[in-house]
């Protein structure tokens, strides 16, 4: 049986010498100064967000950032956005990603879309997660509306609890389907459309009355690093979401 070790930190520190840690599975942990000397491996995978990778004495930091530019342009599109048109013209390119991308999705059966690859959110999770992040910081941060959060939304793991999603009338335990989803996200999507459409230099420098939702940090939050979230997590779980469907195709029968 698989051991399992959640918000433990015994291994801090630790030295581990000599041990076969094939299958080895580390996800939404701290590993700064995390060091692997004289190992080996068929195929080592990482993923996650880091300062500096160095690998065999080499920093592959900058080239691991310019090859998934290279590869997703519209990463760039969303990290660099500056002015009005800049976030328009990112959020032209990250609409245009998502329709295509989601023209493929309708093409597997409604049960491949909530399958998980890898341990990675489903298709169907990756969207509403999506729409949980319009809604915190879109609705509520920048429009401030009085009921931004839909029940579908779906927040990050581990930094909302069982009851910050109830608080929030969350339903992280819901099964929908894609299209159901899809129903309230591509709303979300028209609305942000039509904020980007009205956006102005000054607006853009306001800050907000209100935080993207309770477990955030209580700090100051500008309209433009709001608006710049939802452009970046699109772009991100784009890139995610079509590195998943490609295996999902490939599974599927005839694939």
């Amino acid at each position: 049986m698989t051991a399992d070790y959640a918000e433990d930190d015994r291994f801090r520190g630790a030295r581990i010498h000599r041990c076969d840690l094939a299958g080895l599975e580390i996800r939404d942990c701290n590993l700064s100064g995390m060091k692997i000397v004289d190992s080996w491996a068929d195929v080592l995978r990482v993923d996650g967000y880091f300062d500096r990778l160095v690998v065999n004495d080499v920093d592959v930091s900058a080239y691991v950032e310019a090859e998934l530019d290279r590869r997703h342009p519209v990463r760039v599109l969303a990290r660099t956005a500056g002015s009005p048109d800049e976030f328009r013209a990112a959020w032209d390119a990250i609409e245009t990603l998502w329709a295509a991308t989601l023209d493929r999705a309708r093409r597997l059966p409604e049960a491949k879309l909530h399958e998980r690859v890898d341990g990675e959110w489903s298709l169907v999770d990756t969207q509403r997660h999506l729409l949980f992040a319009s809604d915190a910081w879109l609705g509520n941060a920048v429009l401030e509306e009085q009921s931004p959060y839909h029940a579908l939304g779906l927040p990050a793991e581990p930094g909302f609890s069982a009851g910050d999603t109830a608080k929030l009338g969350l339903t992280p335990e819901a099964t929908p389907t894609l299209e159901e989803v899809l129903s309230a996200r591509l709303a979300r999507m028209a609305v942000m459309r039509r904020t980007l459409e009205s956006l102005t230099d000054s607006e853009l420098h306001r800050v907000c009355g209100r935080k993207p939702a309770d477990p955030y940090p209580d700090q100051e939050y500008v309209v433009g690093r709001c608006l710049k979230v939802v452009l970046k997590v699109e772009a991100e779980h784009h890139r995610y979401s079509v590195r998943d469907l490609s295996a999902l195709e490939a599974a599927a029968p005839g694939g």
